[in-house]
């Protein structure tokens, strides 16, 4: 027996004990192995249950405890620290057929996990608010921004921030339109924030080292410019002002 057929038999009820397997007492001992595998399995499958819970309130706690089965045999656990397992779990949706006719659920995924980086990214020192409203324009337009390492942006064809809203956080039956939301975490815990037309554009353009100036060309006309800065700063997001 070798560490990928012990590993293969763990996640998978349908395969059989490992051969080499024994007690204490050197008898077989395949009734600790199931018990052993089933603790894998249920630990494994509340690992993400906490993960995303607005995908198991979607598709039902059964359903979900059977395709998270599912989900831990085609992807097990490759660190020992599962804070973020479940990372390629947007993507087994992407491709699991019992739920094509969802096409929203993996970027609710995809929103969810961006949430849990974002819970255990690095604590950062935001620049004070009054400092940057003092800032002239035109140092803010030749600047560049450093975001925070907990800032999150994520766009969908899809409501995702409003199905987010209304599975878990009592929001009114979403509307079907795309949607950018920007995760921040200005204190503790990480919040969703459905972002106005453009600001995904600008957000997108200065996480790739534009100047505001540059960010505000590609955001478009459309851009509430006053809106997103408020959001941003509000959020503890800008972390740096330079050239």
């Amino acid at each position: 027996m070798n560490q990928s057929e012990f590993a293969a038999a763990l996640l998978d009820p349908n395969c059989p004990q490992p051969a080499g397997l024994i007690t204490p007492d050197g008898g077989p001992a395949p009734k600790r192995f199931a018990v052993y595998r089933n603790n894998v399995a249920v630990s494994l499958t509340e690992v993400l249950r906490a993960a995303f819970p607005a995908i198991e309130r979607l598709v039902g706690a059964a359903f979900f405890a059977a395709m998270a089965g599912e989900f831990l045999r085609r992807h097990p656990p490759r660190s020992r620290i599962m804070m973020l397992y479940g990372d390629e779990f947007a993507g087994f949706l992407s491709g699991f057929a019992p739920v094509a006719a969802y096409p929203y659920l993996p970027d609710v995924a995809r929103l969810e996990q961006a949430m849990r980086e974002s819970y255990h990214a690095a604590d950062n020192i935001a620049v004070p608010p009054a400092i940057l409203a003092a800032t002239p324009e035109a140092t803010w337009l030749s600047s560049r921004l450093t975001l925070a390492p907990a800032l999150r942006l994520i766009s969908s064809p899809w409501p995702i921030h409003a199905i987010w809203q209304a599975n878990l956080d009592d929001g009114p039956d979403p509307v079907m339109r795309a949607e950018d939301v920007l995760i921040l975490r200005p204190e503790f815990d990480p919040r969703p924030h459905l972002l106005p037309k453009g600001a995904a554009l600008l957000i997108s353009a200065l996480q790739n080292r534009a100047t505001v100036a540059e960010a505000l060309s590609q955001a478009g006309p459309n851009l509430d410019l006053s809106a997103t800065l408020t959001l941003l700063m509000g959020g503890g997001a800008i972390t740096g002002l330079h050239k």
